[in-house]
This record gives C-alpha cells, sequence and structure tokens, in this order.
C-alpha cells in the first residue's frame, strides 16, 4: 500500500507538471485557433535558461527565475505572437508549419548554445530539506511545490477568464472574433496575452518538471505529447477536463514505472504510453468543431507532359553528375538527396491532392527500410516491392482512424503513432508471431544493401545514388500522372469538401484508404532507398523529430507540387549538410534554417512555395532556347574539367551556382529586350484606318485595287 501512495504521489506531481503545461496549450488554442506543437519546446527553452542563469552562471534561485519567468519568457511570447498572427488566415497545413517551424528551429537552437553531449543536471526546489509524510507516503518539497502550483494556475485561469474583463474579451475572441471587434474590444490583444500566458505556462512547467528527467532539448520538447493526451480529454476547450485528464495521465505513467513487469519488451511502452493514450483519446472522445476550420485552399497546379519529362531527365542527369564528380563517402552524405526526395514527394497526393495531414510518413519510411532490410539482404530486387508494399498496407491501416479525425486532430494521431513507433516498436528485440520469427531494428541496427537488377549489382553508392534518382524521377512522373488522371481530381474535390464529394458519389472510405496505402507505399519505398544510400540505419534516424523538417520544407516547396521531391531533398541534404562539413560549429545551428524559411511563410514573406517562385524566376529560361542551350553548354562544359580533374569540386559546385545565379537574369534581360523590340517596331494597320492614323501613299491605291480584283 505504501508503495501505490508513493507511485499516486509520484503520479501527482507529474500530472501537476502536464496540467500546467496543457492548460496554457488550451487557452491559446481556444482564443487564438492555432495549435502550437512547439508549445513543450517553449517549456524547454526555459528549463535551459533557468539552467544557465542557476547553475550555469551561479544566479540567485529567485533572480533566475524572475529573469526567466518574468522578463524573457513574456518578450519570448510576443515575438511568437507577432510571428504567429498571418498563421491565423492560412490553411491547416501551412498554419501547422508555423508552429512545427517553431519547434524544430527551437530544438535546433537549443543543441547549438547548450551542447547536447554535456550532460546537465538541475536540482530540485528545496532540495536542502527533509521531506514530509503523509498518509504513509513520502513527499518531498518540490513535488508539494508542483502541486501548489498547479492549483494556483487552475484558481488564476478561472479568475481571469471569468472575473475579469480581459477573460470575457478573451472568450467573446472565442466565439466571434468579428462581433468583439465591433464592441470595441481588441482581438488582437486578446490573442497577445493567450499567447504570452499560454508561453508563461509552458515554462512553468518546464522549468518544474526539469529536474525530475534528463534536461535534453528533444525529449523535454517531448514531454508536450503528455499534455497533448490532456489537452485532448478536455477537448481542446474544457480546463476541468483538461486537469483531470493530466491526473489520468500522469498517475498512469507512475503506475507503469512501479508495477509494469520487468522484461525486454514492455520498457518502450511506459515511454509511450502518452502517446497511446493521445491516440486512444483522439479515437474515443467526440471533438467539437475546429478552430479556424474555414480555411483557404491553395489550388493544385496541374503539370505538363512536357515539363514533367523534362524535370525527370534533369533528376536522373544531376543524379549521374553526382556520381561521377564526388567521393563515396561524399555520396553517402549528398546521394541522400534522392531518397529523401521520395519521403518528400509521398506528402504530394496525400496533403497536397486529399488534405490529409500525416506526420508519420517518417515511420513508415523507417517499416520500409526494415523490410527492404530484412528481405533483400543478399540483393534481392523484389525486397523493394515488398517494402512498398508492406509500408503501403501499414499506411492503410493508419487511414482508418483517419476516417474519424481531420485538421489539427489527423495531425495529432498521426505524430502519436509517430512516437509509439519510435519508442516502443523500433526498440523492441526480435520475437516470434505464430512460430515466424520477426525481427526489426533488434535494438541496434540494420544493414541493407542494393538490389541487383538484371545480373547488375547496385553495390556502390555511385550506383546507388543514380538508381535512387531514377526511382524519384519515375515517382515524379508517377504522381504527375495521377495529378491528371481522375483519381487525382477526385482526391482534390475530397480535399475541398468531403461532404459535397460523398453526395455526388464519392466514396471517402476507399479513396482514403487508397491515398494512404499509395503515399505510404512511396514513403517506405524512401526509406529503403535512404537506408541503402547510408547502407547501415538505426530506429533513432527515423524518429517523430527527424521526420519533421521534411515535412516543414515540403510544405515550404508547395504541396501540390510535382518538384516538390528535388526541392525538398536538395534543400535538407545539400546546403545544410555541406555547412555542417565546411563550418561544424554551425552543424547544429544550420538545421534552424528551415524553421526561419518556415516561419517567413507563415509571415507571407515567401507567398506561393517555394517551387512557384523559382518557376516565376526560370520561366523566361525555360522558353528561351538559347538560354538553355548555353546552360546545358556551361554544365557539359564544367562536367568534363572535373572529370579530367582540370577542376576540383568546390570550383565545379561554385560553377554551377553561377550559373544558377546569372541564367534566369540573363533569360530576363533577353526577353525585355525582344518586348522592347517588338514595341518600337511598326505596328501594321487596317486598311480602313489608312488616310486617318497616317498619310496617304500613293502605293496604297494599288494596294486596295489588288485586293479588290482579288475578291471580285
Amino acid at each position: 500500500m505504501d508503495q501505490f501512495l508513493a507511485f499516486g504521489i509520484v503520479g501527482l506531481s507529474t500530472a501537476a507538471v502536464y496540467a500546467v503545461i496543457s492548460g496554457g496549450l488550451v487557452v491559446t488554442y481556444t482564443t487564438t485557433g492555432v495549435f502550437n506543437f512547439a508549445h513543450g519546446a517553449s517549456g524547454m527553452m526555459a528549463a535551459f535558461m533557468y539552467w544557465q542563469c542557476s547553475v550555469g552562471w551561479g544566479w540567485p534561485v529567485w533572480l533566475s527565475l524572475v529573469v526567466v519567468l518574468g522578463v524573457l519568457t513574456p518578450l519570448f511570447g510576443l515575438l511568437v505572437e507577432m510571428a504567429m498572427r498571418p498563421a491565423q488566415a492560412l490553411g491547416e497545413a501551412e498554419k501547422l508549419v508555423m508552429t512545427v517551424a517553431l519547434l524544430s528551429g527551437l530544438i535546433a537552437i537549443a543543441r547549438w548554445i547548450w551542447d547536447p553531449n554535456d550532460p546537465r543536471t538541475l536540482p530540485a526546489f528545496f532540495a536542502d530539506r527533509e521531506p514530509f509524510h503523509l498518509f504513509g507516503a513520502t513527499i518531498t518539497w518540490h513535488q508539494a511545490l508542483t502541486m501548489i502550483v498547479a492549483i494556483l494556475v487552475a484558481l488564476g485561469l478561472r479568475v481571469l477568464l471569468f472575473r475579469t474583463r480581459t477573460g470575457t474579451e478573451m472568450r467573446a475572441t472565442v466565439d466571434d472574433r468579428a462581433l468583439v471587434g465591433i464592441t470595441g474590444a481588441d482581438p488582437v490583444r486578446s490573442n497577445r496575452i493567450a499567447w504570452v500566458l499560454g508561453i508563461e505556462l509552458a515554462a512553468i512547467g518546464g522549468v518544474l518538471i526539469a529536474p525530475t528527467v534528463a534536461l535534453d532539448a528533444m525529449s523535454l520538447s517531448l514531454v508536450i505529447v503528455s499534455a497533448y493526451a490532456a489537452a485532448i480529454f478536455g477537448r481542446l476547450k474544457s480546463l476541468p477536463l483538461t486537469f483531470l485528464g493530466a491526473v489520468v495521465v500522469g498517475c498512469m505513467e507512475s503506475y507503469l514505472t512501479g508495477y509494469l513487469p520487468q522484461n525486454d519488451y514492455l520498457p518502450g511502452i511506459r515511454l509511450a504510453a502518452p502517446a497511446i493514450l493521445l491516440l486512444l483519446a483522439l479515437l474515443l472522445f467526440p471533438h467539437g468543431r475546429l478552430r479556424g476550420r474555414d480555411r483557404q485552399l491553395s489550388p493544385v497546379p496541374l503539370p505538363s507532359r512536357r515539363g514533367t519529362i523534362f524535370l525527370a531527365g534533369v533528376i536522373v542527369w544531376f543524379g549521374l553528375i553526382l556520381a561521377t564528380v564526388l567521393s563515396e563517402s561524399d555520396l553517402i552524405t549528398y546521394g541522400q538527396i534522392f531518397a529523401i526526395g521520395v519521403i518528400a514527394i509521398s506528402y504530394v497526393p496525400l496533403a497536397g491532392y486529399a488534405g490529409q495531414i500525416s506526420l508519420c510518413q517518417i515511420t513508415l519510411a523507417g517499416i520500409g527500410a526494415i523490410i527492404c532490410a530484412r528481405f533483400g539482404a543478399d540483393g534481392q530486387w523484389w525486397a523493394i516491392l515488398a517494402a512498398m508494399v508492406i509500408s503501403g498496407i501499414a499506411g492503410a491501416a493508419i487511414a482508418l482512424p483517419a476516417l474519424r479525425l481531420s485538421g489539427v486532430y489527423l495531425a495529432l494521431g498521426t505524430a502519436a503513432i509517430a512516437v509509439i513507433f519510435d519508442r516502443w516498436i523500433f526498440t523492441l528485440p526480435s520475437f516470434d508471431v505464430w512460430g515466424v520469427r520477426i525481427s526489426l531494428f533488434d535494438q541496434g541496427s540494420v544493414e541493407l544493401t542494393g538490389p541487383s537488377l538484371f545480373g547488375f549489382a547496385i553495390d556502390t553508392p555511385q550506383r546507388t545514388t543514380v538508381f535512387a534518382a531514377v526511382a524519384l524521377a519515375l515517382v515524379t512522373v508517377g504522381i504527375a500522372w495521377l495529378r491528371r488522371g481522375r483519381f487525382g481530381r477526385k482526391l482534390i474535390a475530397l480535399r475541398d469538401s468531403e461532404a459535397a464529394y460523398a453526395t455526388l458519389g464519392g466514396n471517402i472510405l476507399v479513396s482514403k484508404l487508397l491515398v494512404f496505402g499509395l503515399s505510404s507505399a512511396i514513403a517506405g519505398l524512401g526509406g529503403a532507398l535512404y537506408g541503402m544510400q547510408l547502407q547501415s540505419v538505426t530506429g533513432d534516424q527515423f524518429n517523430f523529430i527527424s521526420g519533421l523538417p521534411i515535412f516543414l520544407v515540403a510544405v515550404l516547396a508547395g504541396l501540390g507540387a510535382v518538384g516538390n521531391g528535388l526541392f525538398t531533398g536538395a534543400a535538407l541534404a545539400g546546403p545544410l549538410n555541406a555547412i555542417g562539413v565546411l563550418w561544424p560549429a554551425l552543424r547544429e545551428v544550420s538545421q534552424a534554417i528551415p524553421a526561419i524559411a518556415g516561419i517567413a511563410f507563415g509571415a507571407k514573406a515567401v507567398k506561393e512555395g517555394g517551387i512557384a517562385e523559382l518557376r516565376k524566376q526560370w520561366d523566361a529560361a525555360f522558353a528561351d532556347p538559347i538560354v538553355m542551350a548555353g546552360l546545358v553548354g556551361w554544365t557539359l562544359v564544367a562536367w568534363v574539367l572535373r572529370l579530367t580533374d582540370v577542376i576540383n569540386g568546390y570550383v565545379f559546385f561554385l560553377a554551377m551556382v553561377v550559373a544558377a545565379i546569372l541564367v534566369p537574369l540573363w533569360a530576363n534581360r533577353r526577353r525585355r529586350a525582344e518586348e522592347a523590340a517588338a514595341a518600337v517596331a511598326p505596328q501594321e494597320i487596317p486598311v480602313e484606318w489608312w488616310g486617318i492614323t497616317r498619310p496617304w501613299q500613293p502605293e496604297d491605291d494599288k494596294e486596295l485595287d489588288r485586293a479588290l480584283t482579288a475578291r471580285s
């Protein structure tokens, strides 16, 4: 009984932290309509700043708390509100990108400032005082403080929302934002207060929980998964139910720690328990209308046949160039462009065409890598097909809950699935099911080899790179063909209005199953190619956090564009890796570049996606045969010079960068010159205006006579 009470006290202490964090999440969402995926990362930053002040610089605890919670956190909340204000007019995926970008950026900045290889601990509050006993259970002063803070937060939120004018304005903003503005209240001020208050609560939770867990940027950021589960208990709007959900989650985690049997298979389930509870809550509880559901839908461009074939050719040519100019070690790093591109392009049919947001594509890629490793150890070509088929089946299984979820709920559900896999499933040792031995990563890594096609073994980094490039080109052509076909149009209709789609005879179940299965198969192919490129992969390379940059850049590129794969792969595996190689000190901070781009996108600095912006700059070049011939010639010359070792790799890269900058400028200059020449050229004047807009000329009589003779 004493043990039961002890675990209960620990659970209530943890629940108090979850209640504080999830309370801030609910306040922010109900007031602004933006679900903050970076809520946990905000608490993580506060915890690190508090450690820096109190431990790193040795400041007194009270001064550290005043600086972190009283100065830095409110300022950070104001900055976040300014960055997020334009996001309220964006679509679901674009709105998520803003908070996902903030999450990725904060983790990257924290890992850059505080080296993750240096262990850090944060002392508990009142650690020097003896714990006291209550009903036979031992309670530390830190646990008591945590529970007192949670109670004060609950009372404070109640008073703020129901006893003050500010709280009334915040609740009114939720009900009808336009009407609030007419009555003289300021919805922007309400949003600002909500953001500052929400992040302040996240910071308090981060500071309170940091002494009880590892001070690690990724772990602290994922504490938010437990808060998500608590918030879903409250249906993202009820604070009392949210606090009740926090108690359920906290106590469940504590009792699982104490009473879960000890073996090799169950420790992961305790870590994944909040995600499992989140998924069950999403599936079982009714959900209210989503805030900001009246979204703006972006048009889906229709790719031309000639343009698609040209793009596929460029991808293959790009792969050949990389395979011939880079060393084997460099190919392992930069050859990932095409594998990541295949994973990224799986978002196009799913999110771009069908409007289904998934944050577990990286998990399906991990499944593809496992299947390919287990069945293709000796170069069996059909292992790639098996990886695609099994990943597709797994994705179709995920589609079943998708029938019930949409928008941010679907994003949360797929995020929970990703966390369940990387915390539990991928960590399992080998096990038997009905006499069949099943091995995943087997608590280690798996080795992947390329297939043998028609007696030709793809067993070197050069061949693997070209093979991955060809695969990306084929998938790109397939996605374009899908968009131009009947099924692609049906998916876009499904995205625009599920009700109208069903009314007109469309089968929502079949369509969602097919598109989830298709995109999952593509992701599985990407995972297999990724493993072949690296030759050996672990489960950590397919965790939830690793997949966020791919989702982020894929949305920035434009979810409806077939060039999404090449753009995302090149952006993530090209410049970011190069920065880390050339300047190792900037490796971590370079990971924040996609996050900065995501926030700029949300702030409408990039209006139509990266591919659309590039297309505008290159339209003149694509339409000018002389410019394109010059580009091809320049590339061929540089390629030959590099192959003959006349120039080194840096000069070759510089030549390509110069070409990428100068070609659009040259083409646009030629276009402007042609337009200017056309403007000054004499215009043909219709015959009825001769003698009116220009003087009558002697040869005009002969011209008229010939015309009349020919007509008669």
